[in-house]
């Protein structure tokens, strides 16, 4: 697998990982469903924005608008249960989705697109897997794993297998049109089917609307870097590699996490964020060099 194919999809993990800092600066007081309905929106159009200046007008045929809605359905499967999941749940809960998206999307990925699980990526996935539980281990108390809310559990559960879905049955019209393409207009797809769910939220709960520079920034951030160009990136990976293997770039998501904690908000990493991380990068080299 060459550099530049390995790039996109870890720079988008980058991102994601960028969000464990953002979150630090307060967009949780947005309620979940609300923030998932103005991250979409931030990120279908700047993604269409982008379309349009760079891009041909291209006609697309009945069917690829469906496929392109069922993406959309992926789409707002994922961010409602990811952040609604979120609220409800404990940190150490929440690491699942790290965890287990990657590991669906892989199975995802043979079954469905009959993509091959050699002995060697199957033993990369597992490296990987145990590489970033040791780094979880040290950032979050797993000794609250059993605590929360069961509702929050299965909804992080939906969230992991609806990137996973939205990464595997993506990964035709990808190679069909392109990654721009079909980021935006499954981001286009995805943003009535939240929209519908907000109005019931905010008539459910009570929040601050109060708008300040920390909250304005963490939008425009999730909007615009961890949608628009993680999800073009990350599908500008399955331009050149199979699903399997763009899935264990999503375990650098937690190590760029503590990272930027360390960086940015003077937080220690510990000696299992070294030995964690040696063991996941370990294994997404050799996820990545199966096919060598």
């Amino acid at each position: 697998m060459s550099r530049a194919g390995s790039l996109p999809p870890l720079t988008a993990a980058a991102l994601w990982g960028g969000m464990y800092v953002v979150s630090k600066w307060g967009f949780a007081v947005i309620p979940p469903v609300t923030l998932a309905f103005l991250r979409v929106v931030l990120g279908g159009l700047t993604l269409f924005a982008v379309v349009r200046l760079t891009m041909p007008n291209r006609s697309f045929s009945r069917d690829d608008w469906k496929r392109f809605g069922v993406l959309g359905g992926w789409v707002a499967l994922t961010l409602v249960t990811q952040f609604v999941g979120t609220d409800l749940t404990t940190a150490s809960q929440g690491s699942l989705l790290t965890v287990l998206t990657p590991v669906f999307t892989l199975l995802l990925g043979v079954s469905i697109l009959g993509e091959s699980l050699s002995e060697r990526k199957g033993t990369g996935m597992a490296l990987a897997v145990v590489g970033t539980l040791i780094v979880l281990t040290g950032r979050y108390d797993f000794s609250t794993v059993g605590n929360g809310n069961l509702l929050g559990v299965l909804a992080l559960f939906a969230a992991s297998f609806g990137w996973a879905g939205y990464t595997v049955w993506g990964k035709p019209l990808v190679r069909t049109y392109s990654a721009l393409e079909t980021a935006t207009y499954s981001t286009l797809a995805s943003i009535p089917l939240v929209a519908v769910l907000v109005p019931f939220e905010l008539a459910a709960v009570s929040f601050d609307a109060s708008v300040t520079l920390p909250i304005v920034g963490a939008v425009l951030y999730l909007g615009v870097f961890s949608t628009a160009a993680a999800w073009f990136l990350w599908y500008r990976g399955l331009e050149e590699l199979d699903a399997g293997v763009v899935a264990v770039f999503f375990f650098a998501q937690p190590v760029v996490g503590a990272v930027l904690g360390a960086l940015l908000l003077s937080e220690s990493l510990g000696p299992s964020f070294l030995a964690g991380g040696a063991v996941m990068a370990l294994g997404v080299w050799v996820v990545s060099t199966a096919g060598e």
